[in-house]
């Protein structure tokens, strides 16, 4: 797709020699509104190296360009020269590129050859998967999904918590408590109560803790009772969590939890001694992080047993060494902000020049109104319960507003979880966010059916025209400020994608195909698509066709179907 960018740095540094294109494509801002045109271009900095006051230079450099080419006019306000796009041109560049391209449309190979790691959801086995594991999973998997378009290869890690203490807890509550038919009838309910239990009883009877951390040094040593007691927990976790990642339609690479690194993390620890970071403290092994302004971060309990920060340094050494990544992203909440900066400091001080290529994506919290959800088990909402509740409530909205449905079932899947995907993702992910049913589900504002509803509405739109589409239109056509408003948007999308990428922030796409889809809506409302004129409705054709591929492909990028019938 043209660059205009680029062609202006080329079209200023050959007509006006004192600039070269870099600096001029570096100069270069997009104003606030297009009346002071698509870019502009500050001359402020120039004044020094031209010995010439910035008005006097931006009107030089529009006297010396002849030549518009592909901008409609060029002119000076005060110190900015504004370039007006060849409205024509624009529409030709971008809706050729969507109709070549198709839903690789805002693609690139910017990331050809590098394999990028991610770290998300990581639910707890034995642990009912719950709302607050919903946005490690969704974020995780768009930006999987992000870096993939844009050419990287994306590896994909659900990193269990199927190691620690814990399972020593649950083990010895299950050789005390446990009940195999229950476990069989309800899984995650009867393992839960199982270790709510072990902790209600811990507390008449502190003894407990000892014996629960006695299982975990057995269960660290290979012991085959306690082995067998934690596979089982571990199987029948993971059939509860891949219903939901079906649900969800999101995959991992890898399922490899904390016990996979169990017999890799001696090897660290020996390293972190030969280089002299462990000390001792109260029987503990620590690194000491004080003069970073951070706690000391424990490698090894008093009783000799590992903890997260073991794992996570152990993994993250693994990973380099297996994945060779040049980028390994975490996607966990804030409240984890300091455990990420003390083990990625150890990283660092073990002397490991990739130290630099981790990053820690935090998230804010997810809650819902009190009262709007009935399903709770103790003070935890099921992912599943929320998103069967959202698909239902769609199924209900679409049994209201278009009953005679084809697959009524399907579609109320993919707009009831589309709109609880959306509803995450389109906020900035470091907020914290409320569900609130009425709002997600509305056909009407920034969510996600109302995207949803655009597309299908779109693909409507299509289905009855009468041409097949084709690129070879005129192109003069779509100059109107309903069409350009469109056509701009979609121009922007690849550069929308890129810095959604560079900030791992999925929200970007999600305002960007909101902001397409009520652009669209304003151009159906204003230009009929379907009329006498064959060549204005081939023009109006190629535009829909080019904001519902957009919407389809930004959609997926955020992890959502797009219905073809709403």
């Amino acid at each position: 797709m043209l660059d205009f960018k680029k062609e202006i740095g080329k079209l200023v540094s050959k007509n006006f020699g004192s600039l070269n294109e870099d600096t001029i494509i570096e100069l270069l801002e997009v104003p606030p509104n297009y009346e002071l045109g698509d870019y502009a271009m500050p001359c402020f900095r120039l004044a020094k190296e031209l010995r010439k006051s910035p008005n006097i230079i931006a009107q030089e450099i529009v006297d010396s360009i002849k030549e518009k080419n592909l901008f409609e006019k060029i002119e000076n306000v005060g110190a900015y020269v504004n370039f007006f796009i060849n409205k024509e041109a624009l529409g030709k560049t971008v809706l050729e590129e969507v109709f070549q391209k198709k839903e690789m449309f805002g693609s690139a190979n910017i990331g050809k050859g590098q394999n990028v790691t991610f770290d998300y959801s990581a639910p707890n086995i034995a642990k009912p998967f719950h709302v607050g594991h919903l946005r490690s999973t969704v974020i995780g998997n768009s930006l999987y999904k992000i870096y993939n378009f844009l050419g990287y290869n994306s590896i994909g890690i659900n990193h269990l918590g199927d190691w620690g203490t814990q399972f020593g807890k649950m083990i010895s509550a299950y050789k005390r408590w446990g009940d195999d038919e229950e476990i069989k009838k309800e899984p995650i309910k009867s393992l839960q109560a199982l270790y709510v239990k072990f902790h209600e009883e811990a507390e008449k009877a502190p003894e407990l803790e000892e014996e629960g951390r006695y299982w975990f040094k057995k269960l660290e040593e290979g012991d085959e009772e306690a082995r067998q007691i934690w596979k089982r927990f571990v199987d029948l976790s993971l059939e509860e969590f891949n219903r939901v990642y079906d649900l969800l339609n999101v995959k991992f690479d890898y399922n490899t939890g904390e016990s996979f690194y169990e017999g890799k993390m001696e090897r660290i620890v020996d390293m972190l001694k030969e280089k002299n970071l462990l000390v001792e403290s109260k029987g503990a092994y620590v690194v000491d992080l004080e003069e970073y302004n951070m706690p000391p971060c424990i490698i090894l309990k008093s009783d000799g047993t590992t903890i997260y920060a073991t794992r996570d340094i152990t993994a993250a050494i693994y990973r380099k060494e297996t994945f060779n990544f040049a980028k390994s992203i975490y996607i966990t909440d804030y409240s984890q902000n300091l455990h990420f900066a003390q083990w990625m400091k150890v990283i660092e001080l073990m002397g490991f020049d990739w130290a630099n290529q981790m990053e820690h994506a935090p998230f804010g919290r997810v809650s819902t109104e009190e009262g709007r959800l009935q399903t709770r088990k103790g003070n935890v909402i099921l992912l599943d319960d929320l998103l069967m509740k959202s698909i239902e409530k769609a199924k209900e909205i679409i049994e209201e507003k278009n009953p005679n449905l084809e697959n009524k079932d399907e579609v109320a899947k993919m707009v009831g979880i589309g709109a609880v995907i959306f509803n995450d993702l389109s906020n900035g992910k470091i907020k914290d966010i409320v569900f609130n049913w009425d709002r997600m589900l509305s056909f009407e504002g920034e969510t996600g059916p109302y995207v949803q509803y655009t597309y299908a509405r779109a693909n409507s739109v299509l289905g009855k025209a009468e041409y097949h589409i084709t690129n070879d239109v005129d192109y003069s056509l779509l100059t109107n400020d309903e069409a350009v408003n469109v056509i701009r948007l979609l121009y922007s999308f690849q550069n929308t994608i890129i810095a959604a990428m560079e900030k791992n922030e999925p929200s970007f796409i999600a305002r960007h195909i909101i902001d397409i889809a009520q652009a669209f809506n304003k151009f159906y409302h204003e230009c009929p698509i379907i009329v006498e004129d064959k060549e204005l409705q081939k023009a109006r054709v190629l535009l829909v066709y080019g904001a519902a591929t957009t919407i389809k492909v930004g959609l997926s990028l955020l992890g959502i179907e797009a219905p073809q019938k709403m």
